[in-house]
């Protein structure tokens, strides 16, 4: 499909923050795919293997983790671009990068360090995730970071909307490179958040029947899960169970998808440009008023019998303890770090305490439990949530 003119083009990218004269193209790829690419290619990328999504990663082989996640939101977000005639290449760079900032065991620990840091700024996953591609993760020799587009650095700051009060990550990485915070972001960022949201809000559901955490019974309280299912028993009375609930979920994907798809194109109506995009003072890719209640619904319930269920809620307070300890450890005796992190350790604050939050964000949730028993002698109890 021919790309539209309200999509982002690479070839008017507004550029990378810094001039790398020695980079020339590696092949036929356009700014954006280069930037999909250097994401893909990152160790940040590599470290969501062994983060939580919901359930703590070490626990379970089938369970879904931050890269899983992040690989289906890519997929959700891909087809959503295609069909609207926005750049693939740069739906699928923000979709892959939107969960970069996540510190080990997921929500619980990022509160952990948000209040570990609450006297120097505070911690913030999304913002952390631009930190991470725009100063942490340097794999050239001739800048920080991986010197990623305007474009996809400013869809990560704004996906979910414009930042009227950005933390001091954002604040400081907005004022080296500007980003328009105030402003609406490209369609190609809403479409990525509104991925992001279709993905778990369903995948979750599956994992959560998985562990037995949810049960069909409690699902079919909801009048548009019900009706789905009601369904699904029609035209597959054969089928196993597990097949059916399986089939539920990727039946609501699929209801979410086209509606969000019929929706913006009526939104689109009169956009011409990008520019108009950003100026529109409201979000173009939207669910219908119908389906962003139910999509509201759903996070109710899923909150109510799933993140907030109270094995979630015990290994949660499990994984903050760890984090805060690991946190009050390294402010204490700071050559407990790695060498690397010791040795360039600020000396002033608030650097020197957003640099050991740095370290701890970057953990998986593996190497998060063998420093906590390194430094404290033994394993933390209580993490397992299944």
């Amino acid at each position: 499909m021919s790309r539209a003119p309200y999509a982002a083009d690479p070839a008017n990218s507004r550029g990378r923050e810094f001039d790398q004269p020695g980079h020339g193209a590696r092949g036929p790829r356009g700014a954006f795919q280069r930037d999909r690419d250097r994401i893909i290619h990152s160790i940040a990328f590599r470290r969501l293997a062994g983060k939580t999504q919901v359930f703590v990663a070490p626990d379970g082989d089938h369970y879904r983790v931050r890269l899983t996640h992040s690989l289906e939101v890519a997929q959700i977000g891909r087809v959503i671009a295609r069909a609207l005639g926005l750049d693939e290449d740069l739906t699928e760079a923000l979709c892959l990068s939107h969960d970069l900032g996540h510190p080990p065991f997921g929500h619980p620990g990022e509160d952990a360090l948000n209040t570990s840091l609450a006297p120097r700024g505070g911690f913030d996953h999304n913002e952390h995730a631009l930190r991470t591609v725009m100063r942490l993760d340097t794999p050239y020799c001739d800048c920080p970071g991986l010197n990623l587009t305007w474009e996809t650095l400013e869809g990560l700051a704004k996906h979910n909307g414009p930042v009227s009060q950005p933390g001091w990550a954002l604040a400081e990485l907005g004022a080296a490179f500007p980003l328009e915070l105030s402003r609406w972001p490209s369609l190609e960022a809403q479409v990525a958040a509104l991925a992001d949201d279709i993905a778990y809000d369903n995948h979750d559901i599956d994992d959560g029947l998985r562990a037995g955490f949810l049960q069909l019974d409690q699902l079919l309280e909801l009048d548009f899960i019900a009706d789905l299912w009601r369904d699904i028993e029609k035209r597959f009375p054969n089928a196993r169970r597990d097949e059916q609930l399986r089939e539920m979920v990727r039946t609501q994907i699929g209801v979410m998808v086209n509606d969000l798809l019929e929706t913006t194109r009526a939104n689109l109506q009169g956009i011409e440009n990008i520019a108009q995009v950003r100026g529109a003072g409201c979000a173009l890719a939207t669910f219908s008023p119908g389906m962003a209640r139910q999509e509201r619904t759903l996070k109710a319930f899923m909150y109510a019998n799933l993140y907030h269920h109270e094995a979630q809620n015990r290994a949660a307070q499990a994984a903050r303890s760890v984090i805060a300890r690991l946190y009050a450890a390294y402010d204490q005796d700071p050559a407990l770090m790695n060498s690397g992190w010791n040795e360039t350790l600020p000396e002033s604050e608030p650097e020197r305490a957003r640099h050991i939050a740095d370290f701890i964000a970057g953990m998986t949730d593996r190497f998060a439990i063998n420093q906590y028993a390194r430094i404290y002698g033994e394993r933390p109890e209580g993490l397992s949530n299944v």
